[in-house]
């Protein structure tokens, strides 16, 4: 098995945290840079947060700054999920200092001097950073095989009746990103919503042994509110499951399907219509991932990430 080139974009966040995590102990993915926004909590603290993630694995990868907004906007922050300082209030050792440049930069220069179809590249956060690396130089698309997002959803919003939160926090971004033609696939809050934590899930998991990032994330799990949406019966776990189909596809069903972003200053801002059964007879430019084998996606993240160190 040859690792896929892998850049990660992130806005770290609770569930960007256990996501990193998974994807630094998954042997399929060779994560080259992790870039960040502002999102969940502000950039100062995401990428605080980042750096700390990323050293608590004992992995030596730059971890770049990007958008403190979104291109049209500014970012509105979640701290009644991530909490103040984004990783309800788990406390990580502090990771080395940013590496230099911009996100956007960083994300060009490595695509660049890559080789036709070779990057993954990621999105777990509104996707600002990635929208201005590759809307502005567009022959780079070439050079990615595919982007991955955690994004959208095809029924009701969680930070608006009718968006997600990545969407509404950068429509704009998102609307270029689904129309630059290239293998595109995302994990909207319908399928995250089968990725779902209950007190018993994290017993289960509080069964296997592991480092100290696994401790971590056990904590951060621990720390999460149940969601109102879901009965506050638990929550969903969204951004690691991005990763899982990465790393594991058969865990997933998908199909093809359309996608558009309501990009309008109204109620419907942010709202992705997504055609999953060809009505609007437009050519599909979206792999939606539709279903998901919860109990093989905890399996796989305690697996995994209780290798870490």
């Amino acid at each position: 098995m040859t690792p896929r080139p892998t850049i990660i974009d992130c806005d770290p966040g609770t569930d960007d945290a256990i996501a990193l995590w998974l994807a630094l102990a998954s042997p399929e993915l060779d994560v080259r840079l992790v870039t960040v926004a502002g999102g969940n909590v502000g950039l100062d603290r995401t990428t605080a947060n980042a750096r700390a993630i990323v050293a608590l694995a004992g992995r030596d990868i730059p971890v770049v700054a990007g958008a403190e907004r979104s291109l049209m906007a500014s970012f509105r922050a979640e701290t009644a999920v991530h909490g103040d300082d984004g990783l309800g209030g788990v406390r990580l050792p502090e990771g080395p200092p940013l590496a230099p440049g911009i996100a956007a930069d960083a994300i060009r220069n490595l695509l660049r001097v890559a080789p036709a179809k070779s990057f993954t590249v990621v999105g777990l956060g509104p996707v600002t950073n990635l929208a201005l690396a590759l809307a502005t130089e567009p022959a780079l698309v070439d050079r990615v095989a595919e982007i991955a997002l955690m994004s959208g959803a095809w029924s009701e919003g969680n930070i608006t009746p009718a968006a997600e939160f990545n969407a509404w926090n950068d429509p704009e971004a998102l609307a270029m990103l689904l129309g630059l033609g290239c293998r595109l696939s995302m994990a909207t809050l319908d399928l995250t919503a089968q990725a779902f934590v209950t007190p018993q899930v994290i017993e289960d998991l509080a069964r296997h042994q592991g480092g100290a990032c696994w401790q971590a994330a056990l904590a951060i799990l621990r720390a999460l509110p149940p969601s109102r949406r879901m009965g506050h019966r638990g929550f969903p776990l969204h951004d690691p499951c991005t990763i899982a189909w990465l790393v594991a596809p058969k865990l997933f069903g998908v199909r093809d399907a359309y996608a558009e972003v309501d990009c309008g200053p109204g109620p419907g801002r942010g709202r992705t219509v997504i055609d999953r059964w060809d009505r609007l007879r437009q050519v599909p430019n979206l792999l939606l991932q539709e279903t998901l084998d919860a109990a093989g996606f905890f399996r796989l993240l305690a697996e995994r990430i209780a290798r870490l160190p």
